[in-house]
């Protein structure tokens, strides 16, 4: 489980196909504090969850699985990703629970500076894929790319989320331009809720 507060950016260096279309992905992460990550632990990248299976002092590999590079943006030597380790029971929940399951992949439509605003914040429109749509709401949390956001605005699959400056120096979300696939999470409690109030009318019609 994470928060969706991202720690570090780190960096593909290596990826290794082998057969089905997985591969061992080695991530350089000199920002990230491995002192107490364990082979076998839990790291969000770009916020799918991951599971360490090789480590060095500032670096660590995983196996990805071709499915995992089905259902999300993937993997590329020289990309920056996000990176989170999962949460203690005792940490403080800053952002919103995070699985780090991926729902979908979203595609940015624009990303500017905030008009009318000189605080460094910028405005970010996406479009999610019609199977998220039902799980967006304005007020309501979302992962893109790990990262734990707001949802300003919901236009039928579009969606805008505001950027702070913090947000961008501490993030790849920086480096977005239109065009751009982005992983998304879905708000765990939406898509309960979802399946509850979906479970309670198959049961009226039986």
């Amino acid at each position: 489980m994470f928060t969706g507060i991202i720690q570090a950016v780190g960096r593909v260096s290596h990826l290794v196909e082998s057969a089905g279309g997985d591969a061992r992905v080695t991530i350089a992460a000199a920002g990230l504090d491995l002192a107490d990550v364990g082979l076998g632990d839990s790291i969000a990248c770009n916020g799918v969850c991951l599971t360490v299976v090789e480590k060095t002092a500032d670096s660590f590999g995983v196996d990805v699985s071709g499915e995992t590079f089905s259902c999300t943006i993937g993997y590329t030597p020289g990309d920056a990703v996000n990176l989170e380790k999962a949460m203690r029971l005792s940490d403080r929940l800053g952002g919103h629970l995070v699985s780090g399951h991926v729902d979908g992949v979203g595609e940015v439509v624009r990303f500017a500076p905030v008009a009318g605003q000189d605080d460094g914040s910028w405005r970010l429109d996406l479009r999610a894929p019609a199977a998220l749509g039902r799980y967006l709401a304005a007020k309501g949390s979302i992962a893109v790319n790990g990262v734990s956001l707001t949802v300003n605005r919901v236009q039928g699959l579009e969606f805008s989320i505001n950027l702070i400056p913090h947000t961008l120096e501490q993030t790849m979300l920086r480096d977005l331009q239109p065009g751009a696939r982005v992983n998304l999470e879905a708000d765990m409690l939406a898509r309960y809720a979802d399946r509850l109030l979906n479970y309670m009318q198959e049961q009226d019609k039986d």
